[in-house]
C-alpha cells in the first residue's frame, strides 16, 4: 500500500472526523492498495494524555564530547570533520562539541569511559 496523502485536522477533507475526534485526531491518511484496487481511510487517534517529565539533557549543546570512529566509517569521519570535530591520535578519540552532533548518526558514537 502505498500513502498519497496525509492531513492535518482542519484541512479540506477532515471536516467529519475533526467533528467526531475532535482534539483527538492526529492525522487522516489516504492509502492506496493497487493489489486490491482500493482506496483506505485511515486516522491517527490520540487515545491517552498523561503528564510526563523529560529526563534530563545529557550534554548542554557547548559541551565537548568525544566521538569514537572506526577507520573504516569513512562517511562518519567526513560528517565530523564537517561539525567541527578535532582527532586526539593519543586517546584515537575525536572530539566535537555535543550541539554540532545532536540528533544525527554521530550522536550513537559519544564514547563514555567506563574505567572510571
Amino acid at each position: 500500500m502505498k500513502t498519497r496523502l496525509i492531513l492535518k485536522p482542519g484541512q479540506r477533507g477532515t471536516k467529519r472526523l475533526s467533528d467526531k475526534y475532535g482534539d483527538n485526531l492526529v492525522c487522516v491518511r489516504f492509502r492506496y492498495d493497487a493489489a486490491t484496487r482500493q482506496r483506505i481511510k485511515t486516522v491517527e487517534l490520540i487515545v491517552e494524555r498523561i503528564d510526563w517529565n523529560p529526563p534530563p539533557e545529557k550534554f548542554s549543546a557547548d559541551t565537548l564530547v568525544a566521538v569514537k570512529i572506526e577507520g573504516y566509517e569513512i562517511d562518519h569521519r567526513k560528517k565530523i570533520k564537517e561539525a567541527g570535530g578535532k582527532w586526539n591520535p593519543d586517546k584515537r578519540l575525536w572530539y566535537v562539541r555535543y550541539g554540532a552532533i545532536a540528533g544525527t548518526e554521530l550522536e550513537k558514537h559519544i564514547y563514555v569511559d567506563t574505567t572510571g
